[in-house]
């Protein structure tokens, strides 16, 4: 598509060179009628002494010249006589009256308009310089087209008409570039308007009477798409989280159900796959929250949440054969946000840990300034699982007994935090999963220490 600055510097140009034309035609044809015989004899002469030749030794030819035969065969009466003195060069003599001036004439230069001797017409007088002779013309019953004055009326005012385009241009193009300018910045202030919606909840809209009338058609399309959006996204959350609920009721009368399985073997794994569908429906309904930002801050100590979360999976751990240990400098990690949904997140990263890091033998959390992480030494994951990994319902092991939300939770849990999830790992390296949290909720620490916990 066409840039727009560059259509409107087209567009003005064109628009504006037509405009200098029409006005420098009304200001010839307005010259021509304030004027009227004298523009025609001025015309007249110039075709004239512009044929005219006059050489040394040599009789003053008038030759026939493509103007002169246009002004003869529109002229059908047409008489003119030129001279240089005592030469002269005459044509329709037998139509020229008798005039009251004689050859040769001495006269002052310039163009004037006589009556003849019979006072019955006029006549056009003109004496110019042609190089270093004075030249006499007389010019009776020409017959003016309005192109012959109008060219001659340009070949004449060369120079200010020049000066005249030059300041009509450089205007116009001040006028572009003052314009595009403008249309670039209502552009610039429409796009930042839609860019400060934000996409998780795109109820906002751009206020109309803060962008151009130009630009409000566009507006009020954008309004009303964002509109559908939210309306979409409302939807969906409304349909997940009514269907987590509606869940829990048949989960709850299932589970007890299963109690009355006689044998052991089926009843263990039908408790297992009722706590992995229980487990599914809790995450939906984390999830559901989480996206309506149903969250009410409080500041908390993020230490202190680290260390209950490990001590909670520790005999899980125990189980699998995996250390759990914490990495923290002394003080009191103070950071604003939702305790329970920061140890979910928690939870989610060290059992993702427990679960998937094949041949893990330590998980260490390490606690930084506004930051959490926790590492372990396992066989890593590549890069293209790592991505999948942060989309709901996605697993990297399918075996295992995981809903596949944990990962997409603990992302959502960090954007409603204005914080994020930072994921490295390698094959044959390891995984790290970071939460980090915005630098202005870390208040700072103080001194303290982490009992319960041995720090490594």
């Amino acid at each position: 598509m066409t840039s727009i600055t560059r259509t409107l510097t087209i567009s003005l140009s064109f628009s504006s060179a037509a405009i200098f034309i029409v006005m420098l035609c009304i200001v010839i044809w307005l010259s021509q009628k304030r004027e009227g015989e004298h523009a025609i004899c001025q015309t007249a002469a110039a075709i004239l002494e512009d044929a005219t030749t006059v050489g040394s030794g040599r009789p003053l030819t008038v030759r026939s010249t493509h103007k002169l035969d246009e002004l003869k065969s529109i002229s059908p009466d047409l008489w003119y006589v030129v001279s240089d003195g005592a030469l002269a060069n005459e044509f329709g003599n037998d139509r020229r009256p008798e005039l009251p001036i004689t050859l040769p004439y001495n006269g002052p230069f310039g163009f004037s308009t006589l009556s003849t001797l019979d006072q019955k017409s006029m006549f056009c007088l003109a004496v110019v310089r042609n190089g270093s002779d004075r030249l006499v013309i007389m010019i009776g019953n020409a017959r003016i087209r309005f192109a012959q004055i109008a060219r001659s009326f340009v070949l004449r005012g060369r120079l200010p008409i020049s000066l005249a385009a030059l300041a009509f241009a450089l205007t116009v193009a001040l006028g572009v570039l003052l314009s595009a300018r403008f249309v670039s910045r209502s552009i610039a202030r429409a796009t930042e308007l839609a860019l400060a919606i934000d996409p998780a909840a795109p109820q906002g809209s751009i206020a109309l009477d803060q962008v151009p009338i130009e630009l409000r058609p566009l507006v009020q399309a954008l309004n009303r798409s964002f509109d559908e959006i939210d309306a979409y996204i409302r939807m969906q959350r409304r349909f997940l989280g009514n269907a987590a609920h509606q869940l829990r009721t048949p989960l709850t009368v299932l589970r007890a159900k299963i109690e009355d399985v006689a044998e052991p073997a089926i009843r263990a794994e039908l408790v297992r796959d009722v706590r992995r569908l229980a487990s599914l429906v809790s995450a939906m309904l984390d999830l559901a929250r989480l996206q309506n930002h149903a969250i009410e801050k409080q500041p908390f100590d993020l230490a202190i949440v680290t260390r209950d979360v490990l001590a909670d999976l520790g005999p899980s751990a125990l189980d699998a054969g995996i250390e759990l240990s914490l990495e923290a400098d002394e003080g009191i990690a103070i950071i604003q946000g939702v305790e329970a949904a920061i140890r979910s997140a928690l939870s989610n990263l060290v059992g993702n840990a427990l679960i998937h890091a094949r041949g893990a033998r330590h998980i260490v959390a390490r606690l930084d300034a506004g930051s959490v992480s926790i590492t372990d030494d396992g066989a890593g994951i590549y890069p293209d699982v790592r991505d999948k990994l942060l989309e709901p319902f996605q697993t990297g092991n399918c075996a295992n007994d995981s809903a596949g939300l944990g990962l997409s939770i603990v992302q959502e849990i960090m954007a409603a935090h204005g914080g994020e999830l930072i994921m490295t790992s390698a094959p044959g390296a390891g995984t790290s999963a970071c939460l980090r949290f915005p630098e202005a909720a870390f208040a700072g620490r103080n001194e303290a220490s982490f009992p319960g916990i041995d720090a490594t």
